[in-house]
């Protein structure tokens, strides 16, 4: 068997990018929040981005939903189907109750790849961290 890297690093970097000129509200930023949320579990990171859009936030929650949605596709480039793609409308409550039930069951039938999927999150995240150290714009000082 062969290492394979998923193009972690790639698609990171492809995500800091895309973000980056959003950055006048501090997008970027939620990279370390990211990174930190990964902890409390795949259902969680996953309706971070329902947050946002309530708050309307709408550059933060794009951000956190395209990196869900990144995440899911390497998974499936893995083997690891079972994700949701979790794209729903946040006002409605049936659609985020089904993908959370999905996600919760995934975390029952699935350990193993459960436990994967944090793994690969938790790298993902900190290939985000790492490009956004790189890539943020820096602030000018007034004088």
């Amino acid at each position: 068997m062969t290492w394979k890297s998923y193009e972690l690093d790639q698609k990171a970097q492809e995500l800091v990018l895309k973000h980056r000129d959003r950055d006048k509200k501090n997008v970027l930023n939620e990279s370390h929040k990211m990174r930190e949320a990964v902890a409390y579990g795949l259902e969680r990171f996953w309706g971070e981005h329902l947050r946002y859009k309530s708050n309307g936030q709408r550059d933060k929650a794009e951000y956190w939903e395209d990196t869900w949605k990144a995440f899911v596709s390497i998974m499936k480039d893995a083997g690891i189907n079972q994700i949701p793609e979790g794209s729903v409308d946040h006002q409605k409550t049936k659609e985020i109750q089904k993908v959370a039930n999905d996600l919760w069951e995934f975390s029952k039938k699935y350990p193993d790849e459960q436990r994967v999927a944090l793994a690969v999150l938790t790298q993902f995240c900190d290939c985000i961290v790492w490009w956004t150290q790189r890539y943020k714009p820096q602030k000018t000082k007034k004088l």
